[in-house]
């Protein structure tokens, strides 16, 4: 068996982890046992452990930090391939999200933030995605980080998918935006994995512009 194969395990599924008990797709229980997570007997572990998140904010309100990560929820950490796809079975699937929503999953021990140590010097790969597509671009970049198809060491800190009202986004985001050869076999593996058209626009963006443009943008709010 492929252990990246699905892995069908409805009995023991943990009710933590389901999160199809409402209409936004989170977990209502923010306060689940943070536990030290490793593969259970005769299962296939990762390299690392990675841990789900997800997020919704109001469009019009401006996103502070603070705000950010008062509305991010940590909603479960895999170890092992079974885990991950027994997780995953019961995950709202992206295309399926409401609002201006996202999904995270990110190694364990780094949060979904451009300010958290392991993200400050780094950056992302960003592809805007026509709706409807979000689901299945989002299952293969994950079985991909997962799979260590990216070939570039300890680079990769997480994957997110990003469901907007127009369009949807994909993103994955590395440790070190100045290694162009990283950045570089990132985007060629993306293109790969995603079997993405040649000329899909794809834009590498710091996550110190990102955070240089989120300031400029509530000044201006502050301003007008």
């Amino acid at each position: 068996m492929n252990p990246l194969e699905p892995v069908k395990d409805e009995e023991n599924q943990d009710e933590s982890v389901c999160c199809r008990d409402d209409s936004n797709g989170t977990n209502n229980n923010n306060n689940h046992r943070r536990k030290a997570v490793s593969p259970a007997a005769g299962e296939h572990p990762l390299q690392y452990n990675y841990t789900f998140w997800y997020s919704r904010r109001t469009p019009s309100r401006p996103a502070s930090t603070q705000s950010y990560e008062q509305n991010i929820r940590q909603i479960g950490t895999v170890a092992s391939v079974e885990q991950f796809w027994k997780f995953y079975s019961h995950l709202v699937r992206p295309g399926d999200l409401t609002g201006h929503s996202d999904f995270h999953l990110f190694k364990e021990g780094i949060k979904p933030m451009w300010e958290d140590e392991a993200n400050r010097s780094g950056g992302k790969w960003i592809i805007r995605l026509r709706k409807g597509l979000a689901s299945r671009f989002w299952e293969n970049i994950v079985l991909a980080m997962l799979g260590e198809q990216f070939m570039v060491g300890e680079e990769i800190c997480g994957v997110v998918v990003s469901i907007r009202f127009q369009e949807d986004i994909l993103s994955i985001w590395n440790r070190t935006s100045s290694d162009q050869t990283t950045t570089s076999r990132i985007r060629d593996t993306l293109r790969r994995v995603l079997n993405l058209p040649p000329n899909t626009i794809m834009e590498y963006k710091t996550h110190n512009d990102s955070l240089r443009d989120n300031s400029s943008f509530r000044n201006t709010k502050i301003a007008l």
